[in-house]
């Protein structure tokens, strides 16, 4: 897809940063939409269809992080980019545990948050092109009652169906393609982000999320292991 085919919301109640960042993202021929708050930004999301969303998370009326929860419970998957202050660490955590796909701290420059919005639409455009394919073998990739499903996309534990966000499935992917071998947060960062590892707290969240959602008993997994001071492995069984 070109950029001009790609549709960003921008969720931020400072109208000049909002502002800035439209103009920023026009430049690169993105076609852009505005919201004050989340209750806004939920209207606007309703009435059009959107590839991504760059989220303030402290915004009147209906905060980044709400707005988030009401979106992935919506089933809407389009990658979010959340906007923090530094002071905000607890909600930046917050916001990855409902389904935030990476953060970024103001004051930020220009450069930063395009590399961000343009790495995670290159992913989304990969993902949508694999959920839109047709007939072909099946990849199915099974470890117990793991089974992941790359024409699909789909994710499944013992027969049910687990929802995971395209970042989510991405890191599941790469370790049940590799059953045994110890992937450090960083390599799981440069593989899955496509870009030099600045924030592995990022990949440790989303480790956790897919604990909570394919394993039985999280503190005790069977599938998804970590290998302290070294990394993370799905293992062979």
């Amino acid at each position: 897809m070109e950029n001009g085919q790609y549709r960003i919301l921008v969720v931020e109640d400072d109208k000049e940063i909002r502002a800035g960042i439209e103009i920023y993202l026009k430049n690169q021929g993105y076609e852009v939409r505005q919201a004050a708050n989340g209750a806004e930004g939920l209207k606007v999301i309703q009435q059009e269809e959107f590839h991504l969303a760059i989220v303030d998370i402290m915004m009147p009326v209906m905060d980044g992080v709400t707005m988030l929860m009401k979106l992935r419970a919506e089933n809407y998957e389009f990658p979010v980019i959340m906007l923090s202050a530094k002071s905000e660490e607890v909600d930046k955590i917050m916001g990855l545990n409902m389904g935030a796909d990476d953060y970024v701290t103001k004051p930020f420059t220009p450069l930063e948050l395009l590399a961000r919005v343009n790495s995670h639409l290159r992913r989304y455009s990969k993902y949508l092109s694999a959920v839109s394919e047709d007939g072909g073998k099946e990849h199915i990739y099974t470890i117990g009652g793991l089974e992941l499903n790359e024409d699909t996309v789909e994710v499944t534990v013992d027969g049910e169906p687990v929802k995971l966000t395209p970042m989510e499935f991405k890191i599941v992917q790469l370790l049940i393609k590799n059953p045994g071998r110890v992937f450090s947060a960083d390599e799981i960062y440069e593989r899955v982000w496509n870009e030099k590892a600045v924030n592995t707290d990022t990949v440790m969240v989303h480790v956790r999320n897919i604990r909570e959602k394919i394993e039985i008993d999280p503190k005790n997994p069977k599938y998804l292991k970590v290998v302290w001071g070294v990394g993370y492995k799905i293992d062979r069984q």
